[in-house]
């Protein structure tokens, strides 16, 4: 059977223990009837085998044992055709019957003829009849002159010259043997020996099966022998004589098919007398053994195919019980119970490795789900802070509108810039949800920022911007990185100096790459100033108290955001100067940021 064939029988919505079961039951099944099979073909060979077999011997051996007779037969017959003194002597004698040398010389032949016998209980008659009408014989039945002219003493005239063997039907069944006798190469008359056609019978007795039959025929086709009580389904003596011209003999095993039944048909021509002797065995009841074999087999395969099936009906339900216990599991976490009582496997197959995998992902999964659940709730606690976040800059804007405006009826100008410009920046670091700004907004927001910062030192602080390229506004940066520099730079930097500081606020383009850079006239710092600035934990001088985002915060947000070499470097002199350098990469394009109107 094709592996292609077996695969369509075996259904993909069986189980696995169902396919498990399947598989074994056909693999047994053709394990079992191919062997069954094999074995009973091989037998069915050897009992054809065996039977041709004994049948060939037992023909060759009644050969034999009829030609061993024969042979004595031919050897009686020579001393009487070679005795001249007793018989050939007595056969021309002119001595006539009923006169005394004529029964001196039959008393003679006939003691000769009987002392032949006395030894050969299978010589029913032996007899020596001359052409001349002299008659002797010792045994029965009678013979006389008679005989002269029969056709059995025309055929051992005419066959005689060596030895003529012919079978006689009459009150009783003979063979006869016989051979002429010739004296000055005339023939003057035939000896011949009566055989019991009982030994005949025994010799030829071969009996392979009840219904087998053996026939032996001479040369001219006549029935020598045939089997005792031949079936009703014999084959006719046509058949059988044309079977016998057929094989002519050859002592082979052939299958013929005779009257619709099939036989086995051995053969075997004798050397001696030229008989040819066939047996016909009928293959069925040649066969009816291994029928019965057969059966035997079948009930045999029968009894082991069910012991197998309810062997792999265990050994399938043993193999696959963990993966049931697997499934049960699975199918608990998928209608979402993760507590569920654990069916330990402790098998160390793929089954065991696959439970030890899926109790891991439980255990992960009941982690996630932890994590989410913490998560939803800091993100609903995170909603209400943003709304309440969201009324403050509403009422927090409303109420620097309202300063704005009675310092504007008042006639204060200062207080009215300050309010406008603080609106101005919280509008954009509030109000603005972008992530990125160009660098026009951001000079705007530090615009914003000295204008409220310089009341804080009442008198003006310089700072001086100096743009390269124009069109470098336009570029994309990080939202409120160039205002807590600034910031930084007018706190720790200037605000500390009596009078004369100032900020420069430089934009240009290095290779592909926007370069701002903050410089301060203030105090400058060390160099473990700059490292802990960058670096440490910041918690002097590093963060702006307007909007608590330091350096450090900003060199990290760019870092994060693009990797080196982009980011914030320090120069600075004690007593002199401190420069912080920015790098952005150059990216244009950006129409401008979207503010949130309020």
């Amino acid at each position: 059977m094709k592996l292609s064939t077996l695969r369509r029988w075996i259904s993909p919505n069986l189980s696995i223990q169902g396919k498990i079961f399947l598989a074994f039951s056909l693999v047994a099944l053709l394990s079992i009837f191919s062997i069954s099979g094999i074995f009973y073909l091989n037998m069915r060979e050897t009992i054809k085998s065996n039977a041709v077999t004994s049948v060939s011997d037992s023909i060759r051996q009644a050969d034999e044992s009829l030609n061993i007779m024969l042979e004595e037969i031919d050897r009686l017959n020579t001393v009487v055709i070679t005795n001249k003194n007793t018989v050939i002597d007595t056969l021309i004698s002119p001595s006539e019957e009923i006169s005394y040398e004529w029964f001196q010389e039959q008393k003679r032949i006939e003691e000769f003829l009987s002392s032949l016998v006395a030894y050969k209980p299978y010589i029913t008659r032996i007899a020596v009849i001359g052409l001349n009408g002299k008659v002797f014989f010792s045994g029965g039945p009678w013979v006389d002159r008679t005989i002269l002219g029969t056709p059995t003493m025309d055929y051992m005239l005419r066959n005689g010259s060596r030895h003529a063997y012919l079978k006689q039907t009459g009150v009783t069944e003979t063979i006869a043997v016989g051979r002429e006798i010739r004296y000055d190469r005339k023939t003057i008359g035939v000896v011949m020996v009566d055989l019991n056609y009982e030994f005949i019978r025994k010799t030829y007795g071969i009996k392979p099966t009840a219904d087998s039959m053996v026939y032996v025929l001479d040369k001219e086709d006549g029935f020598v022998y045939r089997s005792d009580q031949t079936p009703y389904f014999a084959p006719a003596e046509q058949k059988i004589a044309s079977l016998k011209r057929e094989l002519a003999g050859n002592g082979e095993a052939v299958e013929r098919t005779i009257d619709g039944r099939s036989y086995t048909v051995v053969s075997r021509q004798s050397e001696h007398t030229g008989w040819t002797m066939l047996a016909l065995i009928p293959m069925d009841s040649l066969l009816s053994e291994s029928i019965r074999l057969r059966n035997l087999m079948l009930e045999a395969s029968g009894i082991v195919l069910l012991v197998v099936l309810i062997g792999s009906l265990q050994v399938s339900s043993r193999i696959t019980i963990n993966i049931r216990r697997l499934k049960s599991m699975m199918m608990l976490v998928k209608d979402g119970n993760l507590t569920f009582p654990k069916k330990e496997i402790r098998t160390k197959d793929e089954v065991g490795q696959l439970y030890h995998v899926f109790i891991g992902m439980v255990e992960e999964l009941k982690r996630l789900l932890e994590g989410i659940r913490i998560s939803e709730k800091e993100k609903r606690e995170a909603e209400l802070t943003a709304l309440q976040a969201q009324i403050r800059p509403h009422f927090l804007y409303n109420s620097l509108n309202t300063i704005k405006y009675l310092a504007k009826l008042n006639g204060t100008p200062n207080i009215e810039e300050v309010s406008g410009s603080l609106i101005d920046l919280m509008r954009g670091v509030l109000g603005n949800s972008n992530e990125y700004l160009t660098v026009r907004e951001e000079l705007d927001y530090v615009r914003s920022y000295i204008s409220i910062v310089k009341y804080k030192y009442m008198e003006p602080i310089l700072v001086h911007e100096e743009i390269e390229d124009p069109s470098l506004l336009d570029c994309r940066v990080l939202k409120l990185t160039l205002q807590p520099i600034v910031e930084n730079a007018v706190l720790h930097g200037i605000g500390s100096r009596e009078q004369g500081g100032f900020v420069t606020i430089r934009i240009y383009e290095q290779g592909h790459d926007l370069m701002i850079e903050v410089t301060d006239n203030g105090k400058g710092m060390t160099s473990e100033q700059m490292e802990l600035l960058l670096g440490g934990s910041g918690k002097s001088g590093t963060s702006s108290r307007f909007s608590g985002m330091g350096v450090r915060n900003v060199h990290e947000r760019i870092e994060r955001m693009y990797d080196s070499p982009y980011g914030i470097k320090l120069y600075s002199e004690p007593g002199r100067y401190t420069k912080v350098e920015i790098r952005f990469p150059n990216i244009r394009g950006l129409a401008g940021s979207e503010r949130e109107v309020i």
